[in-house]
């Protein structure tokens, strides 16, 4: 009787293992046809926030400082290197947002698939308990996307989506775009002010002086603040980049952590 019953639950074991790679195989050609989005309502409106600050710094260099000054030369190079670099980032932005960053299949932690690996004698995989995967070397689960990613770095709720194996170039570059253009909206609003000091603050800006005033703090404000959080970020990706590294995920208290499966022993 318990012979038989092992022998039942091994046959039940294998029909799921098939099963579950049949649906392996049609999610992996659906995915492949989908778009990459990661619905999270907080990386949405981080998201849609930076997008948000970057036409506030646009509007304030394009209509609150250029169009009004005297120089028109002064006034076309600026804005178009302004407007060229926010474009870039918004572009960089919308693709490390949309690309798949290197997620593992669900569910091809199976016999079949196992067996295709053709592993070496004694050679250990490593199964996500999570998402039913096998783990390549420095991937690692997000709880956010709810898929293991490959050469994982971090979830940045900011471009909503993981940094990982197929999007960090992205990412580089929009941390990148961002320093630039908060340096050159720093720059710009340092010579508005000195301008606007030595004439009257009515023939510096089409906007009234209180209004200018403050227009001109916020986005010195959000320069500083984002040059600080993109040139350290930027840094950051440069460093692991030329080092091969990715930073490390801490395992969960109260979460399971990935179990090894052994594929042979001789």
């Amino acid at each position: 009787m318990i012979s038989s019953h092992r022998l039942r639950d091994v046959e039940q074991q294998r029909l799921l293992l098939d099963g579950d790679e049949m649906v392996v195989e049609r999610s992996s050609r659906g995915e492949a046809k989908q778009l990459w989005f990661i619905r999270d309502c907080c990386g949405m409106v981080c998201a849609f926030i930076t997008w948000c600050l970057v036409f506030f710094a646009d509007f304030v260099v394009t209509f609150v400082m250029l169009l009004p000054s005297r120089s028109f030369w002064y006034a076309v190079i600026n804005g178009v290197v302004f407007n060229s670099l926010a474009v870039l980032a918004l572009a960089s932005h919308l693709r490390t947002m949309l690309t798949d960053p290197g997620a593992v299949p669900k569910g091809n932690a199976t016999k079949k698939y196992v067996e295709s690996l053709q592993l070496k004698p004694g050679e250990v995989l490593y199964k996500c308990p999570k998402c039913c995967s096998i783990k390549p070397e420095r991937a690692h689960h997000c709880s956010i996307c709810k898929r293991c990613i490959r050469k994982m770095d971090h979830h940045c709720p900011w471009v909503n989506n993981c940094v990982g194996e197929k999007n960090q170039r992205f990412f580089v570059l929009f941390t990148m775009y961002i320093a630039v253009i908060s340096s050159h909206a720093l720059a710009l609003s340092g010579y508005q002010f000195i301008t606007c000091i030595r004439v009257q603050w009515r023939e510096c800006s089409d906007f009234s002086p209180p209004v200018t005033m403050m227009l001109m703090i916020f986005l010195c404000m959000e320069g500083l603040l984002f040059l600080t959080f993109t040139a350290v970020m930027f840094c950051t990706q440069l460093h692991s980049i030329c080092n091969d590294e990715t930073h490390e995920q801490p395992n969960e208290p109260g979460k399971p952590k990935s179990s090894p499966l052994m594929t042979s022993t001789s």
